[in-house]
């Protein structure tokens, strides 16, 4: 399988040195989520489900024949049968703009109404960002980091957890939601990028579907702590964070349920929890819209 750049937005833009392999076989699809209406292309076959709201998500299905597909103008690539994904920022505005070219040339598009929601405050009792570190030696680290980072979530693995309906990767209350607006020992920082998980110190967490592993760091991040990036196609990530040990490394195909690391406090971490990210296209999404409903 060749490896290749994931393309069409601005966020991919840098390609790592290293050799992945896609999933040997497809995994089960989806789930079933509300279905969006797409009132403005009845004729065209494109559907999509999902939750259309900021942080989420849609997953749907171009009709045979269908040249090309974008998002408010961005290219979206789609599967040979027809399925595609696409999301929405935690700061999304009120409309995106989904459009298709059939075979014929024609172009149609439609608008698509984007939930707002509101966000909470939560304060941190943790320092804005690593004591004990001269700052140029801080701005020298991470840089590095963040390299390490966009340079894995350009990578295009073709591995197909995009597909799937996605598992709960730990057990544990959560202790922090997606969205929140943080404030470090009174410093305001950026808003929550992911959903915290309170889990034990060295309790397993797992895949919550398929994918590549695309970042294993064995040597702790200033923040991230021991991170892990798996790649789950179509230019969706998850991140886990404060790992104290991880179980995989970059270049393993993993399998929903799989145990990939262990729940740890590393890096900028107030006590042992797993904090979760999911990601597309540089777009932040909210993980709780990924897992079904409890009960």
């Amino acid at each position: 399988m060749t490896l290749r750049r994931a393309g069409g937005f601005a966020a991919s833009v840098a390609l790592a040195a290293c050799a992945v392999a896609a999933p040997a076989q497809s995994p089960a699809p989806a789930e079933a989520a509300p279905t969006t209406a797409l009132s403005g292309l009845p004729a065209t076959g494109l559907s999509v489900r999902g939750p259309a709201t900021q942080g989420g998500w849609l997953r749907g299905r171009v009709a045979p024949g269908t040249r090309a597909l974008s998002l408010d103008g961005q290219p979206v690539p789609f599967a040979a049968d027809g399925g595609f994904f696409v999301a929405f920022d935690r700061d999304a505005g009120p409309q995106a703009t989904l459009a298709v070219t059939l075979e014929s040339g024609v172009s149609l598009s439609t608008p698509i109404a984007i939930a707002p929601r509101g966000w909470a405050i939560e304060h941190i009792n943790a320092a804005k960002r690593p004591g004990g570190m001269p700052d140029a030696e801080y701005q020298r680290r991470r840089a590095g980091e963040l390299a390490q980072i966009k340079a894995a979530r350009a990578l295009d693995t073709e591995a197909q957890g995009w597909r799937q309906a996605f598992a709960r990767p730990a057990a544990g209350r959560f202790s922090g939601k997606f969205g929140s607006q943080r404030i470090y020992r009174g410093e305001p920082g950026a808003y929550h990028s992911g959903l915290d998980i309170a889990g034990g110190a060295g309790t397993p967490f797992s895949a919550p579907a398929d994918g590549v592993v695309v970042l294993a760091a064995q040597d702790p991040f200033t923040l991230e702590g021991h991170l892990l990036i798996i790649d789950h196609g179509m230019g969706l990530s998850s991140a886990f964070l404060h790992a104290s040990a991880l179980k995989v490394k970059q270049g393993d195909v993993v399998r929903q349920g799989q145990v990939v690391g262990l729940i740890g406090s590393t890096g900028r971490a107030t006590g042992p929890h797993l904090h979760w990210g999911v990601v597309w296209k540089g777009r932040r999404l909210d993980p709780l819209l990924f897992l079904a409903p409890a009960g």
